[in-house]
């Protein structure tokens, strides 16, 4: 049975990707060289469920529930803005931008997801929550003074906000990891119609 590396996500609008785009070129000449694998600015997304290898027949059935997730949701707006890392500075692994949305839409969203995910077989998450755009990981060959160096940039450095977009669909996409890095394909979208 072919398996199909999927995960479930806000895709990003263009100008936040530009802006994310930029922070990134502006880190790179900050960071000891080699010691991040960014992410390209296609391979960004809001990821609300990573699901990882699912069976290629049960993709309607994810479709169906992500469908009935969405259906009392309308579009809201969330900004993009902060930069940290996971776990935290003295030992960054992933390098992030966070999102804020007030209303708590997005949580609410992510959390009846999750919920439906869960029914279909899908273990939960294991920790909370936490909005946030992936940037980049650590190198695993990256040597322990590059690392804190890498958590000493990435605390100095204050971005503000980079912008603002509207969240209108939910996408369950595809990811097929290739040499050259990850190649993604949408395979449904759910609009926020509420």
């Amino acid at each position: 049975m072919e398996q199909v590396r999927t995960f479930i996500a806000i895709e990003l609008d263009e100008k936040i990707k530009a802006g994310l785009t930029e922070l990134q070129e502006q880190l790179k000449v900050r960071v000891p060289q080699g010691s991040v694998r960014w992410v390209g600015p296609e391979g960004i997304h809001l990821t609300l469920k990573f699901l990882g290898n699912v069976p290629a027949n049960r993709i309607e059935q994810i479709e169906r529930a992500i469908a009935q997730a969405c259906a009392g949701f309308s579009s809201f707006p969330f900004s993009v803005g902060g930069l940290g890392c996971f776990p935290d500075a003295r030992r960054p692994r992933v390098v992030w931008v966070g999102v804020q949305e007030e209303r708590g839409t997005l949580k609410r969203l992510q959390k009846v997801i999750e919920d439906g995910m869960e029914k279909l077989g899908f273990a939960p998450e294991g920790r909370g929550f936490q909005a946030h755009l992936t940037l980049g990981r650590t190198q695993r060959r990256a040597s322990s003074s590059d690392v804190r160096r890498l958590g000493q940039v990435v605390e100095e450095t204050d971005i503000g906000e980079l912008g603002q977009m509207e969240a209108r669909a939910v996408s369950l996409i595809k990811s097929d990891l290739r040499p050259t890095g990850a190649v993604y394909t949408r395979l449904a979208e759910v609009k926020l119609e509420g």
